[in-house]
């Protein structure tokens, strides 16, 4: 955490009728952070990101982004923030430079500065060599990182990034993980990040785990994985159900399903591993044992698994935007 606050929730409910999609939250993300925000479907976090962004009131509570109160300072907000969608939002058909010149004139970027700022910000994402070529020949890599310098175009004070690798290469993924990292050290942009890797929001400064509406989990990444306790053993047999009941009576301790394998906590796992192969009477296929990760902790948490096909978070908030560009 840094001394200044720049986003700021203070028991924010949201109710969509009789139900209550965000249930009384509060946390703050400070300036220069990267904040992960995670939760499944349902969860309450893409309507939490929608009142941030303006998109959506708050039933009851307060939000303030960049010192401005999103119900009733919506504008200062939006020039506050930048947003990179889950989903390409570009315009294929125009080059790099003229799909930045549509949004710096979206944002009333002064004619006087907006040749710089588009040039200092091609040249930010190391695509100032190809800002005169179509989008639409454009890797994945590169269009996402012209996404994200469309997003700082205007000097935002934080960068939303809803899954902002996803579908890339892990080699373009660990690119755009140096230049995201390189460009908040450098400008000291706040990121508020969701994802589905796991591996990326180890990157996140800190993590909030929302589920049914309520923040249940807020801390850095190696103190939440210090919640799973001890080691990750994972073990498949010839009869899960069977081993599981095993486990429980001769242990007293809790296997869980896994998705076709069964996940063990156990303290010192290397030593209990050869007790348990010598007695389980069910035949094992497969053990192994690894550290916890933050996929261990969204289980042990919410009881699900964070699923690769969850709605973006960003769909309202591009809608919204696009209205708002026409204005």
């Amino acid at each position: 955490m840094t001394e200044k606050n720049i986003i700021s929730v203070e028991h924010l409910v949201r109710k969509y009728g009789k139900f209550t999609a965000v249930d009384d939250i509060s946390f703050q993300v400070g300036a220069g952070e990267i904040f992960g925000f995670l939760g499944p479907n349902g969860a309450g976090k893409s309507t939490t990101i929608s009142i941030l962004c303006t998109l959506l009131k708050p039933s009851s509570g307060k939000a303030t982004v960049n010192g401005f109160d999103v119900a009733r300072q919506q504008h200062q907000v939006r020039q506050s923030i930048g947003l990179v969608f889950q989903d390409p939002s570009l315009d294929d058909q125009l080059t790099a430079q003229e799909n930045l010149h549509f949004h710096a004139m979206v944002y009333n970027i002064p004619g006087s500065v907006r040749k710089k700022r588009i040039d200092e910000a091609l040249k930010m994402v190391e695509l100032d060599t190809r800002r005169n070529d179509i989008v639409k020949n454009f890797s994945g890599g590169m269009k996402r990182r012209l996404e994200i310098a469309r997003g700082l175009l205007h000097y935002p004070k934080v960068l939303f990034l809803d899954e902002p690798t996803l579908g890339l290469d892990p080699q373009t993924r660990n690119r755009i993980w140096e230049f995201l990292l390189d460009l908040r050290t450098r400008e000291n942009v706040t990121i508020f990040l969701t994802t589905h890797y796991m591996d990326e929001a180890e990157h996140a400064n800190r993590i909030a785990i929302i589920d049914k509406g309520k923040i249940i989990a807020l801390d850095t990444p190696d103190k939440l994985k210090d919640m799973v306790g001890g080691d990750i053993i994972n073990l498949k047999t010839v009869d899960d159900k069977k081993a599981a009941d095993e486990i429980s009576q001769r242990y007293r301790m809790q296997a869980t399903d896994g998705h076709g394998e069964l996940l063990l906590e156990v303290a010192n796992g290397d030593e209990f591993i050869p007790t348990l192969v010598r007695d389980l009477n069910t035949r094992i296929i497969s053990i192994s044992l690894r550290r916890p990760t933050l996929e261990d902790v969204f289980l042990k948490l919410t009881g699900r698994a964070i699923r690769d096909s969850e709605v973006s978070s960003m769909e309202a908030i591009k809608s919204h935007m696009r209205f708002h560009g026409r204005r």
